[in-house]
């Protein structure tokens, strides 16, 4: 049996017709099922690598947001992460998910899963939450105050400032457009060994929506289930001090700092999968 081959379902969401996969075992009560939320400029398919790692033992769900790959937005729809977090609990409501989820979350996808874990509806349902390359957007904004206003700390906000820089020319008008249309998006899709199409184009309202002085992040709740923060210590967008203060609001938090790039997660799917499952190790014979 081809234990990476999709499952292919659409599911309808208020706003969007998504498209979701699942992958490997069945679902089962004594194990949870791990969900995958992607990010940009990328679809449910960065996640592939690891998958493969994990499909001969684990039930498997990812989906392309809203913005990307197979889901569509229904005319007029929002792309705030209130709404990317509804899909993700309409995600979870229509998969058999018996044993619960651990959620995992990569780039806007991690943001979008700080977001559901503080959400009332996770309660009883995710069990645990592994993010890697996006920060929760209150505590981002908080830190960076924080740093901009003490002396000492000023080279880390500046920092932060300047690796963040993209992210104000992406609400810019027609320029991103353009910039991606004529050869960002084939150098992409060169290094990510896949095409993305429109979704750099589709995905752009992530930032012109959620970025915006008009638009109030969710608010921020104590977590109390384990989450486990994976820092890519060579990625060019986040600083690793990021990471500084989540055990103020994080009663239950492990920082693993690995010497990778941002696509770490499609570059290294075996380091990936033991992170997220030691047991890997063991059955390797490794230490």
């Amino acid at each position: 049996m081809d234990l990476l081959r999709e499952r292919h379902r659409r599911i309808e969401a208020e706003g969007a017709d998504l498209a979701v996969f699942e992958y490997g075992l069945d679902p089962d009560p004594a194990t949870p099922t791990i969900v995958f939320l992607h990010g940009y400029p990328d679809d449910h398919r960065v996640f592939h690598p690891v998958l493969r790692e994990l499909a001969p033992t684990h039930h498997l769900v990812a989906f392309d947001t809203r913005n990307a790959g197979r889901s569509r937005a229904h005319a007029g729809a929002g792309f705030t992460v209130a709404e990317l977090v509804d899909d993700i609990f309409a995600v979870l409501d229509a998969v058999d998910m018996p044993g619960g989820v651990r959620l995992v979350g990569h780039d806007w996808g991690s943001i979008q899963g700080w977001a559901a874990l503080q959400d009332e509806r996770a309660q009883g349902l995710i069990l645990d939450y592994t993010s890697i390359s996006g920060p929760d957007l209150r505590h981002f904004s908080r830190w960076l105050r924080r740093r901009l206003r003490n002396p000492r700390l000023v080279p880390q906000g500046v920092g932060q400032v300047l690796r963040s820089s993209y992210a104000g020319f992406f609400q810019l008008p027609v320029l991103p457009e353009a910039l991606w249309k004529y050869g960002l998006t084939r150098r992409y899709e060169l290094t990510a060994r896949r095409n993305v199409g429109q979704d750099p184009v589709r995905g752009l309202a992530l930032y012109r929506t959620n970025l915006s002085a008009a638009v109030t992040p969710p608010r921020r709740r104590p977590v109390t289930v384990p989450v486990h923060v994976i820092v890519l210590l060579k990625d060019p967008f986040l600083s690793p001090h990021l990471v500084d203060g989540l055990e103020d609001w994080v009663s239950d938090l492990t920082v693993t700092s690995v010497p990778g790039g941002h696509w770490w997660i499609a570059d290294r799917p075996r380091a990936f999968a033991e992170l997220l499952d030691p047991a890997l190790r063991d059955r390797d014979g490794h230490a």
